[in-house]
């Protein structure tokens, strides 16, 4: 175990430096510059600040001075807000999107486990199609599209949610339910492709000949053997879930670290940019980690001492 961690962990700072790394140098490919729109700035003024940043000297001393800074926990000066610390940016925004994320994950992936349930149980009958479609529709429409209509049927013409801003938990429902879409069909497909395999199993047979009630058998045998596997997936839909919530808190107004992000590359800010890519990457890396583990946990037959 200690020696899968270690590995691990080391995986996890070459793909850090690895992104830092590419990050930096396409991002000094963007067009234009973090002072392009700075109309009252005269030459000399832009000239002047690009020296106090920094900008003015070679690309490669940039690069090294930034990863000296990194591994010092220092994230550098947003150029967007002025003489405000990269981390302490981020710091005030991450609460809003981690408690996002959180809700849309607990209710995409329940809500998706009570629905493939209900699917692979009602196999072949209408509930069954219908789940099914909800599943598609979930998967193919992107959760920004999904966000701008929720906004404006539920928000704007039946006016039951707010439609924008972070003012209370009623705030938090419409991005929620945009965000947790993508899960919701995600585990709904996967638990019912499962939970179909376990049914058809000889164990369970054996316990509808032992005279077990039907709800006993797919509460106690079918559902619990079907949830072990969907640990697998619930890495890449976190994944999903951050990457996702870039353009929906920007939509819903919400001030978390995606809304940041997209107005940091609008913006050019690159230190911001930097800080919330590498913040972006880490957070990846750590929940595919612990995926891993509870893959090994739940499951005896897997060993992390490879």
């Amino acid at each position: 175990m200690v020696k899968y961690l270690g590995k691990r962990i080391f995986y996890i700072l070459v793909t850090l430096f690895l992104v830092t790394t590419i990050t930096f140098f396409l991002m000094k490919f963007m067009p234009g510059t973090p002072f392009t729109n700075q109309a009252k700035m005269s030459p000399a003024q832009i000239e002047q600040v690009k020296e106090q940043y920094g900008l003015t000297k070679p690309l490669w001393y940039q690069y090294f001075a930034y990863l000296g800074g990194v591994v010092q926990g220092n994230f550098g000066t947003s150029f967007q807000f002025s003489d405000q610390p990269v981390s302490y940016l981020i710091g005030t925004r991450v609460g809003p999107s981690l408690q996002l994320g959180a809700q849309a994950m607990v209710v995409g992936v329940l809500a998706g486990i009570i629905l493939g349930a209900f699917s692979a149980v009602k196999k072949d009958t209408w509930a069954d199609t219908a789940s099914t479609i909800v599943a598609i529709l979930g998967i193919s429409i992107p959760s920004f599209v999904l966000a701008i209509l929720l906004q404006y049927y539920l928000g704007l013409k039946l006016q039951l949610f707010p439609i924008a801003d972070w003012q209370g938990f009623s705030y938090t429902i419409l991005p929620t339910l945009a965000l947790a879409a993508a899960p919701l069909a995600e585990s709904a497909r996967f638990m019912r492709t499962e939970m179909v395999d376990v049914l058809n199993s000889d164990y369970i047979e054996l316990a509808k000949a032992k005279g077990l009630s039907k709800f006993g058998i797919i509460y106690h045998h079918a559902l619990r053997n079907s949830l072990i596997p969907l640990v697998t997936i619930v890495g890449p839909l976190a994944v999903n879930i951050m990457t996702g919530s870039m353009v929906v808190e920007n939509i819903f107004s919400i001030p978390g670290i995606g809304e940041q992000f997209v107005k940091s590359v609008l913006t050019n800010d690159y230190p911001t940019i930097m800080g919330l890519t590498i913040m972006y990457s880490f957070l990846l890396c750590v929940v595919l980690l612990i995926t891993d583990i509870l893959y090994g946990v739940i499951d005896p037959r897997i060993r992390l001492n490879k």
